[in-house]
């Protein structure tokens, strides 16, 4: 039986840069905004709440007090999960009744409280929080803002249009990430992302076509003129260039063709119907998690354990017996004095 198309919401905009309340805010006028349209998935870019470090990649390393002061203020800024942040993120979910992804940059609240994650939410319809994942990977000198994920942030989510997923960036560009994506059952996989133009286009159409499923790229678009003068990396920049990044942002059908976008140097929402049943009716060809995938051959792992900072060992004591034997006096030897 026919199923109604599921509209989706890609969300192409930029942050208040380095502002988490006033993106947040921002973040949820949006949802408002997409749900108006009908949209029952709506998603955000990368690191969008509070901005992307782009500076790391026009900064040179040796001007150090620029970069200290660029990260302080995005340690600052950065989401703890929960929050009040998230808890506006979950009420903006819920009174619009879509799914929602966004990317945050998290601090590590669970330990020191002063590393960063690149991290990706995933909010039901209901407002609930039901999962977080920390990229895996950072990017060459992403390294130097973002620390590495692990596994048991990996896993796939129950929604409305299926199974859902996500990986950001260029842990697209992981095969056996990917495929663990695929093997848990994702439908639909969303790809919030900095990177833009080629070949990340075809990237995200060749995971379309691998997978046999619809693919959702976002990314941010944003000028240097949303990038406030206090900040001292600005003047890395070369002169004359009005945009950071042009966005790209699109949808891709499980036959890796684009149906929708590419968005290109615009703030703007892309919609786009989607029909669940194509999908399944895909597959009968390429199937890589079923029945072109070849388990008595190749075997995959996903280790899920979260690494904590500091482990607790359990001692066991040693149990007492009711009616332990007396120990037995030895005999002595020779005659008595």
């Amino acid at each position: 039986m026919a199923q109604d198309p599921i509209k989706v919401a890609v969300v192409q905009a930029a942050p208040v840069f380095m502002n988490r309340e006033a993106t947040v805010d921002k973040a949820c006028g949006l949802i408002s905004a997409a749900a108006l349209q009908g949209a029952k998935l709506i998603v955000f870019p990368e690191a969008f709440i509070p901005g992307y470090p782009d500076w790391v990649w026009t900064v040179p390393t040796r001007e150090r007090k620029v970069i200290d002061e660029a990260y302080r203020e995005l340690l600052q800024n950065a989401v703890d999960i929960p929050s009040d942040a998230t808890g506006k993120l979950c009420r903006a979910a819920r009174e619009a009744g879509a799914f929602v992804t966004i990317g945050v940059n998290e601090r590590n609240a669970e330990a020191s409280g002063t590393t960063l994650y690149n991290t990706l939410l995933f909010i039901d319809a209901e407002g609930t929080l039901v999962g977080r994942h920390r990229k895996l990977i950072p990017t060459a000198p992403e390294r130097l803002m973002w620390a590495q994920g692990d596994g048991s942030t990996l896993q796939v989510y129950d929604s409305p249009m299926g199974k859902l997923s996500g990986l950001i960036c260029w842990e697209n560009y992981m095969p056996l990430a990917r495929y663990a994506m695929y093997a848990w059952g994702s439908r639909i996989h969303v790809a919030p992302t900095w990177d833009s133009g080629e070949p990340w286009l075809s990237t995200m159409r060749h995971i379309a076509k691998e997978g046999r499923l619809y693919v959702i790229g976002c990314c941010q678009a944003i000028k240097t003129s949303d990038i406030p003068d206090r900040f001292a990396f600005k003047r890395f920049y070369p002169p004359g260039d009005e945009w950071i990044n042009g966005g790209d942002s699109c949808v891709v059908d499980p036959d890796g063709k684009i149906i929708a976008g590419p968005l290109r140097e615009e703030e703007a929402i892309l919609f786009c119907d989607l029909d669940s049943g194509l999908v399944a009716a895909s597959r009968w060809k390429l199937d890589v998690a079923g029945h072109y995938a070849r388990p008595d051959v190749f075997q995959l792992t996903v280790v899920r354990k979260a690494k904590a900072m500091i482990g607790e060992k359990v001692v066991k004591k040693e149990k007492k017996t009711k009616h332990a034997a007396k120990p037995k006096k030895a005999k002595r030897r020779g005659r008595s004095a």
